[in-house]
């Protein structure tokens, strides 16, 4: 029998007794109670509507009925491990190889990004039988103990870096230490991570040639929303094979078309850049647990000469590879990455007239405006956006319209607190 739904303070309440307290709420000084959700809306317990401007978990939309429909059909068939063939699993591995460039021909099936990154640092670690990793700074890669090391943004406040562990700057041109006004950015970048290479060698870490891996998002997240200048991973790849490394593109966040002009985010880069491990998750699922890892032949040949066996319980599973087809489904047949292209092109057009309308950038809430935003970066001063894929233009009229009033009244507070400063002196 079901439970009487509770109040919202007799959840929190429970919530906090029984819940870890560093299993953090949104909004912890009055956090909402989520009850339903569909396409880019979420509704509290009260039936208020919340325009989502930050889940990019439910990528095609809350609940959609195709991909909840896929999923209730499989279930009531089978769903079960990959040691039985299913032509599920590789119906999914055929759907995504078509995406991506051939040489990413091979795939591993897993339940999230934090598991998929976990493998692929295996992954590299065996091909190259070497250690050390190159990160971004202030990157994330996920909660597992492996990927808290390589992730500045947890380790810093941990038990700090380790020393296989070499921190390049974020190729941040707007911020960085190379802006948009340096001649050649990419290059600036990419020469900070062979410098890093040669240090590692300087210290005596074995020998020129012992990186395994450079790791970043395709767009740096927690770092800022950061956009590397084009050009900059291909020449990171060069400087890392040629220390014998591997480049993975961690496309957990960025992946499946939300880019608009290209399905992956790495493809921002330029059609010369490949890289040898790509990484997805949250997505994916639509909100169901199940992330990839896509690699070459030839390094999940060398992973497998180990002689163990490679096996994730619920990876692969029937109803999870229904679902992820399902979702891929959708993209194509509401065309969602011409969608993405379009209401981008909107949205970033009605904020650069903020940017032009506005002088100061302040701490900006929008919770009470029914709107859900979450910052990001490491002054937590960047807004981010990434909503489901459903978002329409005006939903993004609606949020810009809403900025526009939160920080003309910022600004008008200002101006009297000025006045008000003057007249008293």
């Amino acid at each position: 029998m079901r439970r009487a739904q509770r109040s919202r303070q007799e959840t929190l309440s429970l919530r906090r007794r029984i819940i870890g307290s560093s299993c953090r709420l949104f909004y912890p000084n009055d956090p909402l109670k989520i009850v339903k959700a569909r396409g880019q809306y979420m509704y509290d317990e009260n039936g208020r509507q919340y325009l989502d401007c930050i889940n990019n978990v439910a990528h095609v939309g809350h609940c959609h009925p195709d991909v909840v429909q896929a999923a209730h059909e499989q279930n009531q068939l089978l769903n079960t491990n990959s040691r039985y063939l299913h032509d599920n699993l590789t119906d999914y591995a055929e759907r995504l190889s078509e995406k991506l460039p051939e040489k990413l021909c091979t795939f591993y099936f897993l339940n999230s990004g934090s598991e998929a990154n976990d493998l692929a640092l295996r992954l590299a670690r065996q091909f190259t039988k070497h250690e050390d990793v190159i990160v971004l700074d202030h990157a994330y890669h996920g909660h597992l103990t492996s990927l808290i090391d390589i992730s500045p943004y947890k380790f810093r406040n941990l038990e700090g870096q380790k020393e296989w562990v070499h921190v390049a700057p974020v190729p941040d041109t707007y911020r960085g230490l190379y802006r948009e006004d340096h001649e050649d950015p990419a290059t600036a970048y990419a020469n900070e991570v062979e410098n890093i290479i040669k240090q590692a060698h300087k210290k005596g870490r074995k020998s020129m040639f012992q990186i395994a891996a450079f790791f970043a998002e395709s767009l740096p997240s927690v770092g800022g929303q950061i956009i590397p200048p084009e050009g900059y991973f291909h020449k990171v790849a060069e400087h890392v094979h040629k220390a014998g490394g591997v480049f993975v593109a961690d496309e957990i966040q960025v992946g499946f078309g939300r880019v608009g002009k290209h399905f992956w985010a790495f493809q921002l880069q330029g059609e010369e850049f490949i890289p040898d491990i790509v990484t997805m998750g949250k997505p994916i699922g639509n909100g169901h647990p199940i992330a990839c890892v896509a690699t070459t032949k030839e390094i999940a040949e060398a992973f497998a000469a180990t002689g163990v066996e490679y096996f994730n319980t619920f990876g692969g599973n029937p109803v999870s590879c229904a679902i992820g087809l399902a979702v891929l489904d959708v993209i194509e047949k509401e065309q969602l990455q011409v969608h993405a292209t379009e209401v981008g092109n909107f949205l970033m057009k009605l904020l650069v007239e903020q940017k032009i309308k506005h002088p100061i950038i302040g701490d900006v809430r929008l919770k009470e405006e029914y709107i859900l935003l979450s910052t990001d970066g490491p002054g937590r001063n960047v807004l981010k956006f990434k909503p489901p894929m459903c978002f329409a233009m005006e939903d993004a009229k609606f949020v810009v319209d809403t900025i526009d009033k939160l920080l003309t009244d910022m600004e008008n507070k200002q101006l009297n607190q000025e006045k008000t400063s003057i007249g008293s002196t």
